[in-house]
This record gives C-alpha cells, structure tokens and sequence, in this order.
C-alpha cells in the first residue's frame, strides 16, 4: 500500500519536502495544504517586489524557468494534490488525521495520514499598542499584505511612511519606500543601533549613516506608543516616547514568532517560545510527525544551544531533510551558525555567527578585531574598501562571528559564506590566517580582507595590538566621556592632516609615518597616544616601533578614517 503523506504550510519548507518526496517516493500519496491561496513563493523577496527590482508578484511565484508554482503546477507537473484556503484545525494523533476546513464555506474534511509534516511557519509580532489595527498599518505577512502595499504606493497615497522596526526586513522595506517611490521614510528602532544582536555597533552606525545620506531617517533607543488616524480612519501619525511622525504608511517588522499552535494543542513538545521541538532528523516527538520551516526550534552550532532561525534558506534545507527521512534516507539537520546578508541601496551588509553583544551574554571572553582594505588588488581599477569585524574568544582563539560591510556586489557574500562554513566547523583564528582563497587581481588581495581580520585578531589576543574601540573614540572626540590627557598621532601625509590639526591643535598632531622613526622623541610623553591612519595597518607597525622605544601609552583606531568619515560624526570634514 503506498505511503499516505499529508503537509501543512506550502511556502517554503513545505513545498520543498512535497517535491523531494515525490522524487524519492514515486507511489505516495502527497497531499500539500494551506490556508492561504498564494503558495510557494519567496517571502525574502517581498521588498524587492515592493521597490519594483520585481516588476510582478508572479515573480515570486516562479520557478527558474518562469512556471507560476499555483495548485495547477504542484497538482500537474509534480503529481502532488494541493488544498489550497484549507485550514488544519487539528491533529488526531491516535487515529492519524488531520481535521480540516475550509476558510471560505467553512466546509470540515478530514485527512488521514501515515506521515505528517508541519510547515505552519510564523506570524509577525503584532505591538499591544493603541490604533495597531488601524487602516493603512501592515505587518510583512503574507504576500497579500505586500500587494496592499504596492497598490497605494503605485495610486500615490503614501507621501511619508514609518517603519517600526531597524531589523533586516525594516530596512529593507525602508529602502523600498524611498529609493523608488520617493516616500519620505523613517525607521523607528527600540534598541541602541539598528541590526540589533545581528552586527556590531559600529557597522551597525556605518549602515545608519548610508540610511541617513539616501534620505531614510533613523530614530534608535526609541519605542512606538501608539498610532492615531484621521477622520477617515486611515494612520496619520506615529507617538513615540520622544516624538510625533506624520504619516500615510506604517509598516510595522517587528519581529516574527513561530506557528506552533497546532502541535502543542495535538500534545506535541514546543518551546517555550511555542516553536516545535524537533531531532535532527526533523521529528517531533512523535516520531509519525515531522516539522520544518519557521515554525520549529533549531541549534545554535556557535552556542551549542537551542536557537530560532527563521529564514527561507534554512526553511528548504530542512524540508529536504524531513523528505530524506519519510524515503529511509537517514539524513540530518544539524544546525545553524546563523548567516545573513542584505542590500542597503549602494552597500551590503552582512554577518554570519554571533555578534560581540550576544557572545558576551553567553560568558565569552571575547575580542573583536575590525579591519579594512581593499575587496582587490589595490591597484585594479574597480577596487572598493570592504570591511571585516571578526569576532573570536581569546581564551582558546576560536571564531565566533564575522561581519561585513562593503560597495553592493558579491565580494562580502563569499567572505561571509567561507567564514560560515569555517565556524561551523569550529574553526580557530589560525585557520582564518591560513585560509587557502582563490586570488587574482580583479577579484581579491593577495592577503585576502578574511585573513587580515584573522591576523588583526591574533595580534589582539597576544597583546601585541592596542586598540581603542571606535565608539570610545567618538566619545573622546565629543567630549562626552572623561579621560586622561591624550592626542591623535596622525600618520598620514601632512596635506591630509591639517584640516583636523588646525580645528583641533591641542588634540591632533602630524607625524608622517615614514618619518616617525626619525622623529618620535618629539612626541609628547606625558600624553596617551591614539595613533591613526586612514585603515589602521600603519598604525599598528609604528605602535610595535614605538613599544620597542619604550613607549607603551598608544592605541590604534580599527579601521582608521575610513570607519570614521562613515560614521556622520559632527567633526568629520
């Protein structure tokens, strides 16, 4: 008798392991249900349909080769039956049936199952704040709500927008709002920096500051306390705890949460977060059920403890595992080290592993090490600055995290792939300095960017590298923190200092670095000394020579001016 293998959820984990269990189970009954109309599409592309980098929704609904993944496609090119506007209520366990309905008659059916598989997905944090129901408030849902969106923007009702929320989809639909529709946009964000727990502080500044110059305001350490509407009913105005912003738009992405609902009311093990408790191979505790997608709780591989990751990537892999599994095929899912990446208009932004913040919240000794240089040969006519903030725990010199910030393109991408599979495998800071990568010139530097924050870190741990971090610079600079007499040591060519000499003379000196050895008795002894260059590497070798001359009061800035003219502090000229 063929296998009888009912799914719940047809967006992303869902329809993958539907399609892979055909192939490997050619006789099954499969049957893919969801309570919406609009199924499998790429839910991480719902901002560039919204800007219009994709021109239709179809889009997102196509495959490759641009078939529109509807009932009709799944049912006749891949033999798998589809209800679609069916609901599961609930789960029989003991009997293996899923009770359903349909959304729209209410009809009830009832579905029996050898195997089931849950991909019911997440749903977005909704604030318990006055006016969230309100006309022309939207959460990143559903591709419905997405259309919603496009539909005002495209009849020109939308002139200013707010979007509660710093995080990846904020931006990103905050850049949507702005680059192609002109819409005056703010993103009001409760944490410190936008990105939170994702990247440091600093490229988490440099990010707000790209914001800043393509027209996006960025309110941090700021909390949404309600909405009001006009006398239409539509949002006008966004209160937070520090002011009003008027608006015709707010789309609110503020996180999601998982589904779970399902399976904990069928008795199945959740977090306590509700997400659903699976093995590596997928199963759930009851070993006829499995679950995938963003509805279940996965592992950290960086941590070593249970973890949420809920992104369309990690949805297909896990989809394929649960189909290997229903076929015989002993396959597992081990994990996640936690990598992401994102466009913010010219630049990209990305990270893979865990951030500073959140490795010193799990007992880390952590040092973190930000260098910049060249995504080429410096010499090739395309090159750009990229930068690298490796994150590692000195007390046995494993990598932990690394982040990046860079010109759009794919240079970022495959230092953050190559670190995310390093770290997954435990990787140490000597295996980043000897990483084997492909060079050319049009392509990297001979000492690739992901091997320098790897030497920059292991000098950092040996102590042979003092650094102030940027943030306490910035402080200094701004007179907002209290601090022992100190000076800028500015070791580039005179012409380049003398703007900062002159607006700060009793702060900033020149020393030319290739005339330091010759003259560093003329540095001031009774002073500390923030050596500073425009990337950080001359620093570092005139702080060693300095040291060597007994001369232990320095710090190299990470990254130099080149971090700090992105940072829109006041005193950049």
């Amino acid at each position: 008798m063929s296998q009888k293998i009912v799914i719940v959820g047809a967006v992303a984990a869902g329809p993958k392991a539907a399609c892979r269990a055909r192939r490997l189970l050619p006789d099954a009954e499969i049957t893919l249900l969801d309570q919406d109309d609009l199924i499998s599409y790429g839910g991480c592309g719902i901002p560039y349909f919204v800007s219009g980098d994709v021109a239709d929704e179809k889009e997102l609904r196509s495959t490759s080769f641009h078939m529109v993944r509807d009932a009709r496609f799944f049912q006749e090119a891949k033999g798998i039956d589809v209800m679609t506007l069916t609901r599961a209520v609930s789960i029989d366990r003991k009997e293996k049936v899923v009770h359903v309905e349909n959304v729209k008659t209410g009809q009830k059916d009832q579905l029996a199952y050898d195997k089931l598989v849950l991909a019911t997905g997440s749903r977005p944090n909704i604030l318990p704040i006055p006016g969230n129901d309100l006309k022309g408030v939207f959460t990143i849902s559903s591709l419905h709500k997405a259309i919603a969106i496009k539909d005002l923007l495209a009849q020109g009702k939308v002139g200013k927008a707010v979007v509660i929320g710093g995080g990846a989809i904020g931006i990103e639909m905050a850049e949507s709002l702005a680059d192609l529709w002109g819409v005056e946009t703010t993103i009001v964000e409760f944490m410190p920096q936008v990105l939170p727990r994702i990247v440091d502080p600093t490229i988490a500044s440099m990010v707000q500051q790209h914001l800043k110059e393509n027209g996006v305001d960025v309110f941090t350490s700021e909390a949404a306390q309600r909405f009001e509407s006009n006398d239409e009913g539509w949002v006008s105005r966004v209160v937070t705890n520090k002011r009003e912003l008027e608006c015709d738009l707010v789309i609110v992405a503020a996180g999601v949460r998982p589904r779970g609902e399902l399976a904990k009311e069928a008795g199945l093990e959740v977090s306590p977060m509700g997400a659903i408790v699976v093995n590596q191979r997928m199963q759930t505790s009851d070993p006829s059920i499995y679950a995938a997608g963003d509805c279940v709780e996965t592992f950290n591989l960086v941590t070593g403890k249970k973890a949420y990751a809920p992104l369309g990537s990690i949805a297909n892999r896990q989809g394929r595992v649960v189909a290997d599994n229903l076929a015989g095929i002993p396959s597992r899912f081990d994990g996640v080290v936690g990598s992401f990446i994102m466009k913010v208009f010219d630049i990209c932004v990305g990270s893979t592993g865990i951030s500073t913040e959140v490795a010193k919240a799990e007992g880390y000794r952590v040092v973190n090490a930000l260098v910049v240089q060249s995504d080429r040969a410096h010499f090739f006519p395309t090159q750009a600055l990229m930068f690298n903030n490796i994150i590692v725990d000195s007390s046995d010199k494993r990598v932990l995290g690394l982040q990046g910030f860079a010109s759009m393109g794919d240079g970022l991408l495959a230092r953050i792939n190559a670190a995310a599979g390093m770290i997954a495998q435990g990787a140490k800071i000597s295996d980043f300095s000897n990483l084997e990568l492909a060079y050319a010139p049009p392509f990297s530097t001979a000492v690739d960017v992901l091997n320098a924050a790897a030497n920059a870190a292991d000098n950092l741990v040996e102590g042979r590298l003092r650094i102030i971090p940027t943030e306490d610079f910035v402080d200094w600079m701004d007179g907002r923190a209290d601090h022992p007499d100190w000076m800028v040591v500015d070791l580039r060519h005179p012409k380049e200092a003398e703007p900062w000499t002159k607006a700060f003379p009793e702060r900033w000196m020149a020393l030319v670095y290739d005339q330091v050895r010759a003259n560093y008795e003329s540095l001031p002894k009774d002073k500390t000394l923030i050596l500073i260059c425009n990337a950080g590497t001359r620093s570092y070798e005139i702080q060693v020579f300095l040291r060597s001359k007994g001369i232990e009061n320095t710090f190299v800035l990470p990254g130099g001016l080149n971090v700090i003219r992105r940072l829109g502090v006041s005193w950049w000229h």
